[in-house]
């Protein structure tokens, strides 16, 4: 069975903030604190338990972990000369940990870089030569699929949609192309975009989904989830932040557990359509073990689209 034969899909959990939580050596940030692409190569082993647990929990793909592995961002590490290591050896470190699992996949995880187009942070050309050096990395190194996910801006997005199709045409590629925004609580992109002018914008690209991912947690996503359902004609995904963050005691907190976060999803799988599903900051393996156990009697819900 391939990724594209599975009614749900189920992504695994948060990369960053679990990453918080476990025991790193402090050799292995080589100086580069926070620079999480960097334990690709420095500490493989975290990478891997990480996937790992994960898997565990039920997760049917992996992420890699290269949300900031383009050079732009590693730039701000000097770590830019690294940039296909590291992104070669994410795929490495997640194949890894699926070992001989079947029904596992990995997914190339690009994420929006720290400057914006529509900002005046970096022009078009530049992001993307830079987001292209990425993929083709991720390519090459043998990912599933590609996911371009957290986009704040639509130019960045559609600038990173055709740099991916010509980065596959160039490699003789064809893999599954996975978009997901994030919407702020005013119930736009940050830098305004509405969630129909996405849907205009790409829908002339052969995307195997479109979807929400990080934002404030699912309760923010029901409106945009819902005209998704009702509109996108490919398919639905949704990957939530765990609830809408909060500071206590000097410490970023996620206040939902894991079953109101499997009662929001649920909701979106049998009212929506959603059908691939997963979790973004602060999501854990429990949260995920509780996804997929729900998920085995769920089916997505037949969709009428208009245009």
């Amino acid at each position: 069975m391939s990724f594209t034969d599975h009614s749900i899909l189920i992504f695994d959990g948060a990369c960053g903030t679990n990453l918080q939580e476990m025991v790193i050596p402090e050799t292995a940030w080589q100086g580069s604190a926070g620079c999480n692409e960097l334990l690709n190569l420095t500490s493989p082993e975290t990478i891997i338990a990480l996937h790992e647990s994960f898997l565990e929990a039920g997760a049917m793909v992996l992420e890699t972990n290269t949300f900031g592995a383009s050079s732009i961002v590693l730039a701000e590490y000097d770590l830019a000369e690294k940039t296909v290591e590291i992104n070669r050896a994410a795929v490495a470190n997640a194949r890894a940990a699926i070992g001989g699992r079947s029904g596992c996949y990995v997914a190339g995880s690009v994420g929006p870089t720290t400057k914006l187009p529509s900002l005046g942070h970096i022009t078009v050309d530049a992001l993307a030569a830079s987001l292209a050096e990425q993929m083709r990395a991720l390519v090459e190194a043998g990912v599933d699929a590609l996911v371009i996910e957290t986009c704040q801006d639509l130019l960045q997005v559609k600038t990173a949609v055709v740099a991916c199709f010509e980065v596959l045409e160039a490699l003789g590629r064809q893999i599954p192309v996975l978009v997901s925004v994030t919407m702020e609580r005013q119930g736009t992109m940050l830098v305004g975009s509405d969630i129909a002018a996405i849907c205009a914008t790409l829908e002339p690209f052969p995307l195997y989904s479109l979807g929400l991912n990080c934002a404030t947690g699912p309760a923010d996503m029901v409106s945009h989830i819902r005209y998704l359902g009702k509109h996108w004609p490919g398919r639905i995904s949704c990957m939530p932040n765990q609830g809408l963050p909060s500071v206590v005691n000097g410490k970023t907190f996620y206040p939902m557990s894991p079953e109101e976060f499997v009662h929001s999803m649920r909701r979106f799988i049998e009212n929506d359509g959603v059908s691939l599903v997963g979790g973004c900051c602060g999501t854990t393996p429990e949260h995920i073990r509780q996804l997929a156990l729900a998920c085995k009697s769920l089916a997505p819900a037949q969709r009428e689209v208009t245009a």
